[in-house]
């Protein structure tokens, strides 16, 4: 999927928007999706200005928003303005190896679970073949009141 069909699947706009490109997706099962991270990212004036260092929490938010699509793609949808895809757990986070500029931050995201709406999936987010973050996913979409 090109930045085009990414955004017909993913509500986020810039500054928010953490996945650039989808090379696999196996609807009911796994999708493959990548971040360019770059210098101008607007975190990185703030975080850190003598060593600029990608935020966890935004290679978390990277990883769902990776799950999001996935769960689109196997419900056969594409988000709307009356729902919103929320986060609602992030279990067993681990971060193995800080993100820097320049680097290609290749998310695998999985489904784990589907059962009333509620998502589980595993994720990792891997930099030049390391594990850079992993953690489990719990998402779900809700109808906006």
């Amino acid at each position: 999927m090109d930045i085009h069909q990414i955004l017909e699947h993913l509500p986020h706009r810039y500054p928010f928007l953490l996945v650039d490109r989808v090379l696999e997706c196996v609807p009911g099962e796994r999708i493959l999706a990548y971040k360019n991270v770059t210098i101008n990212e607007p975190f990185f004036p703030g975080h850190y200005p003598h060593h600029p260092v990608m935020p966890g929490v935004l290679v978390i938010e990277a990883m769902a928003q990776a799950a999001a699509i996935l769960s689109f793609k196997t419900l056969g949808g594409k988000p709307d303005d009356k729902s919103v895809y929320y986060f609602v757990g992030i279990d067993g986070a681990r971060f193995k190896k800080p993100v820097t500029p320049g680097d290609k931050l290749m998310l695998e995201v999985s489904i784990l679970a589907n059962k009333r709406g509620l998502w589980k999936f595993a994720g990792r987010a891997l930099v030049d073949g390391q594990l850079a973050a992993e953690a489990e996913l719990l998402c779900t979409v809700r109808e906006i009141e």
